[in-house]
């Protein structure tokens, strides 16, 4: 090996980075914000098309909800291998990759047109979105050594992603008030081709300078593992916790998930860094962004879809009425690693569980009819519990070497991940099984409906209208029947909601050290 390269093999992962201005680092902050708000509005920006969409496409139920839950599903089996792809191979070269796959997929969405062809676009756009996500929260503890200036950064950071989950639904909105359904994947190919240029003029490489070698068998584990683990999820979630097929995918994962923590364990350069759960403070960081991200992903996909279907409001009114929640987390993240200096990190991590589990107590809570004020509080509230994000990342980063900086990136990405499709699984789930119960097969019949459509008003609230949509008086009464049992299904949300969160508060408090400073670095 040539002098040059043994130099450049040897850099810390953040040497690049500390030559740069502080200018320039918070440029480099900016496209990597601006990035993250792109991928993270892909998550969201479906609810409020996803009912034009159908329309236009008629999927199935199935088919439904593999448009909506393919892209988690992709982005979480791959986090983990992208992650350590990019410590290798270089985490500005990944995400640029990221950016030119994500605009790709989204561009191809002009050829899509049926249902089918969706998810694999979908597909596509997780692939892109687990090379970009992990590569931004590595790149911030390369670029920002020090723990004060990291926290604000992380700050910003986690702001980002809470507005843009929030904020998803909204650009659907206006998108869907001017053109069809495919705009809500093409405004990510500006998005992204501008991304790729400024990444390439701004960010500095980093990656680990010791990486190992490559475990092939490991990479095998931990993609099976994510994706049986997910769609054994998502299945229990459609068919019940008795269904054969979901037990046996909910077994294999456990099976091969506990293999590729032993074989990570036993590794001198393990493909993710599992003894990073160790370290109390780390776990009580990992869980606490699986909770809010479980809190957050149910309760926008039922607030969107209860705006449209049951208050009648178009996909834009829709997005504007879920706004609470984006202003509520743009103001409480960027101020949480302050907040963290005054009264304590474990306070504000905490106390942001507690402000978010308060949100679901107030929907719990609320007096019937269910009113819009309710929801804007309900909505609020879980925004600014959001702000705990920013106190989790910065606990997570602050405490990982730079070396490692890929593998606590892929852990936190992947609470992410299976916080939201947990949202949806569980409490998704729990809402349907009380709309099924409150819309006895009995009353849709008397309404009219066959054998074949009672069981497609019984699978979703949007079919149901659908259905019920031509059959006159009889119709109108068995669809408000049918807004009514959403509505009851909706509010059951906040119960369990608020009951997890509970649990949440306590785990954590217990896990993280009370005199934490994250803007210190210990």
């Amino acid at each position: 090996m040539s002098t040059a390269q043994t130099a450049r093999s040897e850099q810390a992962p953040g040497a690049t980075a500390d030559h740069l201005p502080p200018g320039r680092r918070w440029a480099a902050l900016g496209v990597l914000a601006a990035s993250l708000l792109v991928v993270v509005m892909d998550m969201t920006i479906l609810n409020v098309a996803l009912p034009e969409m159908a329309a236009a496409l008629s999927p199935t139920a199935a088919q439904q909800l593999w448009i909506v839950d393919i892209y988690a599903l992709v982005l979480a089996g791959l986090l983990v291998t992208m992650s350590t792809l990019g410590d290798r191979w270089g985490r500005r070269r990944m995400l640029l990759t990221g950016f030119a796959i994500f605009g790709a997929a989204s561009l191809l969405i002009l050829v899509a047109e049926s249902a089918p062809m969706v998810i694999a676009v979908r597909a596509m756009l997780g692939v892109g979105g687990a090379m970009i996500m992990p590569a931004t929260l590595s790149m911030i503890r390369s670029l920002f050594t020090d723990p004060g200036e990291r926290a604000k950064a992380l700050g910003v950071w986690a702001a980002v992603a809470s507005l843009g989950a929030a904020v998803g639904p909204i650009v659907g909105g206006v998108l869907l008030e001017h053109f069809s359904w495919h705009a809500a994947f093409l405004v990510n190919v500006p998005l992204m081709a501008a991304a790729l240029v400024a990444g390439l003029l701004l960010l500095p490489e980093a990656r680990n300078p010791r990486p190992g070698r490559w475990d092939a068998l490991a990479t095998g584990l931990s993609i099976a593992g994510m994706v049986a683990l997910i769609w054994g999820i998502k299945r229990v979630a459609k068919e019940g916790p008795t269904d054969l097929l979901a037990l046996g995918a909910l077994c294999a994962a456990l099976v091969l998930l506990v293999w590729f923590v032993v074989r990570c364990l036993n590794s001198e350069s393990p493909l993710l860094r599992v003894r990073l759960f160790a370290v109390p403070s780390f776990t009580a960081g990992t869980l606490a962004a699986l909770f809010i991200t479980l809190a957050m992903g149910s309760a926008l996909l039922l607030a969107a879809q209860w705006l449209q279907l049951v208050q009648g409001h178009s996909p834009l009114q829709a997005g504007i009425r879920l706004l609470p929640m984006a202003v509520a987390a743009a103001v409480v993240s960027p101020l949480a690693p302050v907040l963290a200096q005054r009264i304590g990190a474990r306070t504000v991590l905490v106390g942001g569980l507690a402000v978010a589990g308060t949100g679901f107590g107030v929907l719990a809570l609320a007096p019937d009819p269910l009113t819009y004020g309710a929801i804007a509080a309900f909505m609020a509230l879980l925004g600014a519990g959001m702000g705990s994000l920013a106190i989790a990342s910065a606990i997570i980063m602050s405490g990982t070497p730079a070396e490692h900086a890929g593998s606590a990136a892929a852990i936190e990405e992947t609470a992410y991940e299976l916080g939201a499709v947990l949202g949806i699984a569980t409490l998704g789930s729990a809402a349907a099984a009380l709309y099924r119960a409150h819309l006895p097969a009995s009353d849709l019949a008397a309404a009219g409906l066959d054998s074949t459509q009672v069981a497609t008003a019984q699978d979703s609230l949007g079919s149901a209208l659908h259905v019920l949509s031509e059959l006159g008086e009889a119709g109108a009464v068995a669809a408000a029947q049918a807004q009514t049992a959403f509505t009851d299904g909706f509010t059951l949300v906040g119960a369990l909601g608020a009951g997890a969160m509970l649990t949440s508060v306590v785990v954590v408090f217990a896990l993280t050290p009370k005199n934490l400073d994250v803007t210190k670095g210990h």
